[in-house]
């Protein structure tokens, strides 16, 4: 039957014993796993979740209960003051582009720590020119690389104590870049450091990829702010839309009446019934994020056996639920996200190809057989068309789904 499927038997063997030397790594997964998910049953108890709260609000969607207490159980979960959970976000970077609009003024500068931003936000910021960008409003950019994958401590003091920075975005998964994403000890120490220099910087986190990874998010160490997409980790599968973010209650009010607009903030937006399934992913989202990091961990350590170049490592520290196979080979890395697109539940049949996409630079492809469209949760696995020719492999719902799939593209690979 693994055969009907298209694995070979050489390949289901490497796969079954990679498992056998990875289980370690996945009982940490579990241990964490666990512990997230108290955090989540314990807000829905305390906030006394009810089938009353799945009902459906429509037009303006005023006096939406269940929308309140679902920004509530959000809001506990993720250690922030409030929470803004709205199917009214598009995007994770609709979020982030509504969330920097909200924070920042003209004249005002915006600081990236974490060098340049995902690709999506270069219009958005203005280093890919558009009239609707914040510097077309007034609002400056400047950025900061990391230094070996760590913070440039020296540039960001010199910067905050020479001019006035109002917002500093740190963004934690790598993007499209070739860097290691950011640990959440990383993020509390920088942050520290950043706040004993200038304590009314306010301190942004990007945190797309990264809930549940870990037992703490950068609300809880420190961060002013942080923004995450609904159809990755804290959407388990279920959410089909929609955006959070989360922080201080103050900010979070800024960000409302930017959504919407002002005099109305939050107390405007139709939930339009995706309260149950915002609620229902979240319940979801710890086993998850679990199933998406050991399919994570089982492919590093395939390919690495295989000889291919991995990061992380298998055995390395997971931030994020990314992996990246660094293929260097524009042929190689289409042919496994052709892999994964041939061992998902829906448009297997498909045949991704390099293509231009909206906010990408480079022509991109992208492998996402999924029940929600884009939903990076779910198996995929995509990658801009440049050298060094990486792969962007996340995701999976269960685990054992994740494992037949790389059976199978590692087949398709070694042909």
């Amino acid at each position: 039957m693994f055969e009907e499927f298209g694995i070979k038997k050489d390949m289901y063997e490497l796969v079954n014993t990679c498992e056998e030397e990875v289980k370690e790594i996945f009982k940490k997964i579990d241990d964490i796993s666990l512990q997230n998910s108290l955090k989540v049953i314990k807000a829905f108890q305390d906030y006394e979740l009810s089938e009353v709260h799945f009902a459906t609000t429509t037009g303006y969607g005023y006096n939406d209960i269940g929308r309140d207490v679902c920004e509530k159980i959000f809001a506990s979960v993720l250690g922030s003051e409030d929470a803004l959970v709205r199917n009214q976000f598009i995007s994770g970077s609709h979020a982030l582009n509504v969330t920097l609009f909200a924070l920042l003024r003209p004249g005002d500068t915006l600081l990236s720590i974490s060098g340049q931003p995902y690709d999506t936000l270069s219009e958005v910021i203005g280093i890919k020119e558009n009239p609707s960008s914040l510097k077309a409003f007034g609002i400056n950019y400047e950025q900061i690389d990391l230094v070996q994958d760590d913070f440039d401590y020296s540039k960001i003091e010199k910067c905050l104590k020479s001019k006035k920075i109002k917002v500093i975005e740190i963004q934690r998964s790598k993007g499209y870049s070739t860097r290691k994403s950011i640990s959440i000890d990383k993020v509390s120490k920088v942050i520290s450091f950043i706040k004993k220099i200038d304590k009314d910087v306010i301190v942004m986190v990007d945190n797309c990829y990264c809930e549940m990874v870990t037992l703490k998010e950068p609300t809880e160490v420190g961060a002013d702010i942080m923004v995450g997409s609904l159809i990755k980790n804290l959407g388990g599968g279920i959410a089909p839309n929609g955006a959070y973010v989360a922080g201080r209650k103050d900010l979070i009010e800024l960000v409302a009446e930017r959504l919407t607009l002002p005099g109305e903030g939050r107390e405007v937006g139709p939930s339009l019934g995706v309260n149950k399934s915002f609620l229902e992913g979240l319940y979801f989202a710890p086993s998850v994020v679990a199933s998406s990091l050991k399919t994570a961990v089982l492919t590093s350590a395939v390919l690495e056996k295989l000889g291919y170049s991995v990061e992380p490592k298998w055995n390395d520290e997971r931030v994020d639920i990314v992996q990246n196979i660094i293929f260097n080979d524009r042929d190689m890395l289409i042919k496994y996200c052709q892999g994964i697109q041939a061992s998902s539940p829906v448009d297997s049949n498909a045949k991704p190809i390099p293509d231009d996409m909206p906010g990408y630079s480079d022509q991109v492809i992208m492998a996402a057989g999924a029940f929600t469209q884009g939903s990076s949760i779910e198996l995929s696995c995509d990658g801009p068309l440049r050298p060094p020719y990486i792969a962007y492999q996340q995701g999976s719902l269960l685990y054992p789904y994740g494992k037949l799939a790389i059976m199978k593209t590692v087949s398709m690979l070694e042909k």
